[in-house]
């Protein structure tokens, strides 16, 4: 069995999916909020997604977290990796479930990931498939630092292909920093976001 580690944040704990954390994952994948991941899924889908989600880091040796929250231990959404078969590139993906939105979970969790896989397991680079229509996930690529490539191939030529960038124009940069700031502002208790809320 593949040891899957646990990620920290200031608000967040990242642990491997486990079967009591289903049942929010089939709510979310039930849910209109799944339109841009292939969903709504019916129940027989869900749960073949979610055992491909446990079954994807003992093929791959990594995969995708459950986001909990520190302090009660809540799941709030999902962030990792995701290479399936005839994936053109390793991806970082990320949903938060639709009541958790607009609370800076996905980008906090996400800058950790990347960070894992980077300094970690000796990513060079990663980048995220989204469907044009989904605004939120393309501003948030974007706050990641990830640009869009026309000219990287796609999952079926649908989606649009963000790239993230590598690790050395990460580290120390004002980018990276800008990043941590805008996590800083989530963290802090007395923060509240305006306007329309992104994940």
């Amino acid at each position: 069995m593949t040891e899957i580690p646990v990620l920290e944040t200031k608000r967040l704990v990242l642990r491997g999916p486990e079967p009591q954390d289903y049942p929010d994952f089939k709510a979310t994948f039930a849910s209109y909020r799944s339109r841009f991941m292939g969903g709504p899924l019916n129940p027989y889908e869900t749960w073949m997604l979610y055992a491909a989600e446990i079954g994807h880091w003992e093929i791959r040796g990594f995969g995708m977290w459950m986001v909990h929250l520190r302090d009660s231990d809540e799941t709030v959404g999902m962030a990792g990796g995701w290479f399936p078969a005839k994936w053109p590139e390793r991806e970082i993906a990320w949903i938060i479930w639709p009541d958790k939105a607009g609370m800076g979970f996905a980008l906090e969790a996400t800058h950790r990931v990347r960070a894992h896989f980077y300094d970690s397991q000796g990513w060079d680079g990663a980048v995220s498939y989204i469907d044009p229509k989904n605004l939120d996930s393309i501003r948030l690529a974007e706050r990641l630092g990830a640009t869009k490539d026309p000219e990287a191939a796609s999952i079926d030529g649908s989606d649009a292909v963000y790239r993230h960038p590598e690790p050395q124009a990460l580290r120390g940069t004002q980018l990276a920093h800008g990043i941590d700031m805008e996590i800083a502002n989530f963290q802090n208790p007395l923060f509240k976001p305006k306007g329309w809320a992104i994940d």
